[in-house]
């Protein structure tokens, strides 16, 4: 066997960037550091003692979040990757002496960002950097949203029964509690069964970056997250949305705001559209179908969308570290274009 030579290791980064290393980019790209004042509060907060060893990096362990979020990875798959992937390691910027964060150590930073609720908190400093940047809400804005499912849980009708009205089987031990998310729920879509929550978002039609999002458990109705998604700041009153946000007060409500309404009509056996109505379908679809390279992205990057967390308060940070994972990647994308 060749022995491993000191260039060797820059040569294999070399043929990584030629064949396109999207990671670089994006670490190229994004001022990394203004989360950290955020990030180091929520720790500050999180720590009840200064003993013990100096931790990892804030910007290292959010950056590993996002690898998390980009890639949908398990605590031990992420550790493995870091440890296995030449574009893993230089994104972190680390070598091959480095200390990597295990699973535990992931688990536990991701957990103290959740419980002190400054995902969202990122989120909008990232929407500030946008703005910075030049990255206004422009042409409108498309409202939608895509079901995020989590692993089912195998419980009896009864304790099915019990969780639903807000109460924990008291058969449960606190082992088995702590395995089982009570606030998640089931809704049915295009005939088919889904377990988990709902990602309402919000992106602008020029861009395609997310304005805001909200997380709700599955079973609640899309148009019940409607009004606070919307962005007042976007150069466009223009509105588009699917059918199941069409109702008169969402109509008047959207009137009285000042905002344009293009939300899909839907007929029936017994009142069919007019050649208008459908002509206005077809030329709003256009516009709406964009949302769905946001759903598209989350998936195909991801692999799948399953959530590997239990609890509303762990799946609204992981939903949003999916997001803001997003638009990370999506501002990469649009800087590169405009070279």
């Amino acid at each position: 066997m060749k022995q491993l030579g000191i260039l060797d290791f820059d040569m294999r980064l070399q043929r990584i960037d030629i064949a396109g290393d999207p990671l670089a980019t994006l670490d190229e790209k994004i001022d990394w550091e203004i989360f950290r004042p955020t990030i180091e509060k929520a720790r500050k907060k999180a720590k009840k003692s200064n003993a013990g060893p100096i931790g990892f990096d804030a910007i290292l362990m959010f950056k590993i979040l996002v690898l998390q979020s980009l890639y949908n990875l398990s605590g031990e798959g992420l550790e493995y990757q870091i440890l296995d992937r030449y574009s893993f390691s230089r994104f972190l910027g680390l070598h091959a002496a480095s200390k990597i964060p295990d699973c535990t150590t992931i688990w536990r930073f991701r957990n103290d960002l959740a419980n002190a609720g400054v995902v969202g908190t990122l989120f909008s400093q990232f929407n500030a950097f946008l703005l910075e940047k030049g990255f206004k809400a422009q042409k409108g804005q498309i409202v939608d949203a895509n079901i995020v499912r989590i692993p089912i849980q195998r419980n009896s009708r009864e304790e099915n029964q019990q969780t639903k009205a807000g109460d924990k089987p008291e058969n449960w031990s606190n082992h088995k509690r702590s395995q089982k998310d009570t606030d998640a729920r089931w809704t049915k879509k295009n005939g088919r069964n889904f377990f988990g929550y709902k990602n309402h978002i919000s992106p602008d039609v020029k861009h395609k970056l997310i304005r805001s999002y909200s997380v709700s458990s599955a079973e609640v109705h899309d148009s019940n997250v409607f009004e606070e998604l919307l962005d007042p700041e976007n150069t466009s009153g223009d509105v588009w949305a699917d059918s199941a946000y069409r109702s008169e007060e969402k109509i008047d409500w959207l009137e009285k705001m000042g905002y344009r309404e293009h939300i899909q009509r839907k007929g029936s056996p017994y009142k069919k559209l007019n050649d208008w109505e459908k002509r206005g379908n077809r030329i709003g679809a256009k516009i709406r179908s964009r949302i769905e390279y946001i759903f598209g992205f989350q998936a195909q990057r991801a692999g799948n969308t399953i959530l590997r967390c239990i609890g509303f308060v762990r799946a609204t940070a992981a939903v949003g570290l999916r997001n803001m994972a997003y638009n990370l990647s999506r501002y990469s994308l649009l800087v590169t274009l405009q070279g």
